[in-house]
């Protein structure tokens, strides 16, 4: 495969995390690309309202992501929309691999984030968009006046539940343990409101519904072994994340999660490619902690970079 072209500093994903490393990448005077496969701004997309950006008491996530892309492209940053296949090096030289040709870059930020977990249970799939739902946000108009069900007990799933109730008329929220891991302030929030019914010590078993769409969800009490059914007619599942690190497996060293593994200034074990946000071990995955991952990640190849000789201090 013809290499496409050479830059400096080539960042795989166009989240926070992505696009902050951007912005210093270019600052600091590199030749940068930015590679994503779908819209700029990454999960804070689908975020109606992001409340722990410093300096701002509530911002649209969509608004948020727009502006960092932005602030980037103001700055000189390139864009290519394609799929990142495979990372490959090569006699000191990194290639990325797309599905619109091959690049070759000084220096790699792995940056591609991490999806919603699935359960793997009866009807999930089956009733995915028709009822099932990752994404509160994208989908609770649609469930106005209604009952649903909310999965997990994280920050994710308690506040989502807490949002949905400016639509549902009710919302359950399933958590398998008998106490919510969310933060106190999230769970106190969520339990004052009189739409919201804890739903404890239980694990779904199944997602039920007919040619309408979801119907019911039924659920299983692990101390008792109780089996019910909740009648509703969404169901919003939030139970973790995935790391978007497939491609990286043959290349890059990754934990028994799959997420990557990062040392000093972010680096990974393959000289010139670091990881920021998401993707990446970390113990907080937030706006804030990605976009502050990036700054990291860009400086330290832009000092990779120059000790390399490849730009000039």
């Amino acid at each position: 495969m013809a290499i496409m072209e050479t830059y400096d500093l080539v960042i795989l994903g166009g989240g926070p995390a992505g696009l902050t490393a951007a912005v210093y990448g270019r600052r600091a005077g590199l030749r940068t690309l930015v590679v994503e496969r779908e819209s700029h701004g990454g999960q804070i997309n689908m975020t109606s309202s992001v409340e722990n950006w410093p300096g701002a008491k509530a911002v649209n996530g969509f608004e948020l992501g727009a502006s960092f892309s932005s602030h980037a492209e103001s700055l000189g940053a390139e864009f290519l929309s394609a799929q990142v296949e495979k990372l490959r090096a090569e006699g000191g030289r990194r290639f990325v691999v797309t599905s619109a040709g091959e690049i070759e870059a000084g220096a790699i930020i792995i940056a591609t984030g991490a999806s919603a977990s699935r359960l793997g249970v009866s009807g999930e799939a089956e009733f995915t968009g028709q009822g099932v739902s990752y994404c509160a946000v994208c989908d609770a108009p649609f469930y106005r006046g209604q009952t649903v069900a909310v999965i997990g007990g994280g920050n994710t799933a308690v506040e989502e539940a807490e949002y949905l109730t400016a639509f549902a008329a009710k919302v359950y929220l399933v958590h398998r343990r008998g106490e919510f891991r969310a933060n106190r302030s999230a769970v106190d929030k969520a339990l004052a409101n009189p739409k919201i019914e804890p739903v404890l010590h239980s694990v779904p078993l199944a997602v039920e519904g007919d040619s309408s769409g979801v119907t019911g969800l039924r659920i299983k009490n692990v101390q008792s072994g109780e089996e019910t059914s909740l009648a509703v007619s969404g169901v919003f599942i939030f139970v973790g994340t995935v790391p978007h690190s497939g491609f990286l497996r043959d290349l890059v060293t990754l934990d028994q999660g799959g997420w990557v593994v990062t040392g000093p200034g972010l680096s990974t074990n393959v000289p010139g490619v670091f990881a920021a946000g998401d993707v990446r071990d970390t113990d907080l995955r937030q706006v804030v902690t990605a976009a502050a991952d990036g700054a990291r990640a860009a400086m330290s190849a832009y000092r990779y970079l120059s000790d390399s000789g490849r730009v000039s201090h």
